[in-house]
Formats: structure tokens, sequence, C-alpha cells
């Protein structure tokens, strides 16, 4: 199916590995210019490299920096469209941090959780709107935004009680913001995966060290495996697609039947 993507300019947060990196790839294989970007910038020069090997060097850039932080994130915007032009869609990736199990944490922790997966995201999807609005109606095409969040954001689950928080926090905030911009022909959707295995990932490792974890995804996921990195870039390039041109407000559970 022709997604109707090429030619168009994609700016991806936290491109460097895994599921971001995945996202970016599959928008190239459509056709699409992408902006990669991420905090680190050897493994960012690194995906930056095979990706221009791969699709050509023409269409894909970088630009290396803190994605929850306005001034960067409005530089790699702008350093986008310098190479690409106006950007039409933006992959707010933005997510990670470290905490304690359960109530057991300081302010900093949860401060920190929250910035990194939540307020960096809005953040991000702030400066898309204003950019969006910029361009006169009738050329913003298909302008659209869509934010990673995760399974632990839908349901009560055990996860970490500020991740989850923050998770639940993008879903809401992009239902909002849907409404709040849709009469300016604005979309907007959240993909929230599973359990997401790739080389070198959390569940990668975890599956590797800690036998409990495949017996819990067997007893836990309807189809009984991890997630790909594929499944889940194909599900958002469909959601970022003129495809899915009557969805906005959604959060789209991508988690092979885990939530109940």
């Amino acid at each position: 199916m022709d997604m109707k993507l090429k030619g168009k300019n994609v700016f991806v947060a936290g491109a460097s590995r895994g599921i971001g990196l995945g996202i970016a790839e599959s928008f190239l294989n459509e056709g699409a210019n992408v902006i990669l970007t991420g905090r680190s910038p050897e493994p960012l020069a690194t995906a930056l490299k095979n990706l221009g090997a791969t699709h050509g060097d023409q269409r894909v850039t970088s630009y290396a920096g803190d994605m929850t932080a306005s001034k960067d994130l409005i530089a790699a915007l702008d350093a986008g469209e310098a190479a690409f032009g106006p950007i039409d869609i933006i992959i707010a990736n933005v997510g990670g941090g470290d905490m304690p199990f359960g109530y057991k944490f300081s302010d900093d922790e949860w401060d920190a959780t929250i910035v990194e997966n939540l307020t960096g995201s809005v953040r991000l999807m702030r400066e898309g709107v204003r950019r969006f609005l910029a361009r006169d109606r009738d050329e913003r095409g298909d302008c659209n935004m869509i934010a990673i969040s995760s399974i632990a954001g839908v349901d009560a689950m055990g996860s970490l009680l500020a991740y989850g928080a923050s998770k639940a926090g993008i879903n809401h905030f992009v239902r909002n913001l849907a409404k709040a911009v849709g009469k300016e022909g604005i979309r907007v959707n959240v993909v929230a995966p599973g359990n997401i295995r790739f080389p070198g990932g959390t569940w990668d490792i975890a599956s590797k060290t800690r036998p409990a974890v495949n017996e819990w995804i067997k007893s836990d996921v309807a189809l009984q495996r991890f997630g790909s990195v594929e499944e889940i870039a194909d599900a958002v390039v469909f959601a970022a697609s003129p495809r899915a041109a009557f969805m906005t407000g959604e959060t789209w559970v991508v988690d092979g039947g885990q939530v109940q």
C-alpha cells in the first residue's frame, strides 16, 4: 500500500537507536525526508551514516541535542527546515530515565522522569503546532504529529509510578490538543507500544538474563511474544500518513493483546 509520504519532511526525536531509529527508517522506505535527533552525538552520527548509505545522504540529516529543552528542539527543527523545507510530520519519541519502583522516590527523581517522558513531548508538540499554523491553511497539507507513549500510560500495570503517570499525561494531552487544533486541519495521535525487544534494549537484556521475564510474556501477552521495532514503526507510519486522515486524538495501543 502506498502511504503517500514521498517527499514529506519528517522530524523524528530520539532516532539514534531502537524504536526511533526504526521509525526513521520506515519513513525513508516510504520516500520521505527525515531529520534525526538524539542526545548523544556518536550514536546519532552512526545512525545518520548508515541511513544515508542506504537511502541517500540527500534525504536524511541530523541534529544532536536535548529534546526536552525548548532551545535545543527549536534549533533542531530550524536545522531540519534549513535542510528540507517546512516540516510536515513530527514524531515525539521522547522518553527514558530511571527511578525506583514503588513510592520511595525523591523529588528530583520524580521531576526528572516527568520532564523526560511528558514535558519534552509537550514542548516539541507545542512548537510543532506553532510552525504548522505559520503556514497558510492550504499549504499545511497533511501536517500531523504523533507522540510515542506506552501501555504503562493506558492501564495500571505495576510500572514505575512517575513513568506511568507521565505516559498517561501524554495520552490525555494529545486527546485535548487534537480537539484544539483539529479545526486548523492538524492531526495529533499517540502510538502506545507494549514490550518491544531490540538489540541492547531493556527487554532484550531482561529476556536473556531473567528467564521469568519470558514466562511472564507468555502468560500476560495474548500473542505470547515481544513486539518488534518494525511493528511499532509500521503503525506510526500508517497513523502519520494520509491513509489515516480521519484519525486524530487517538491512543493506538500496539502491544500484542496485553492490555485488557
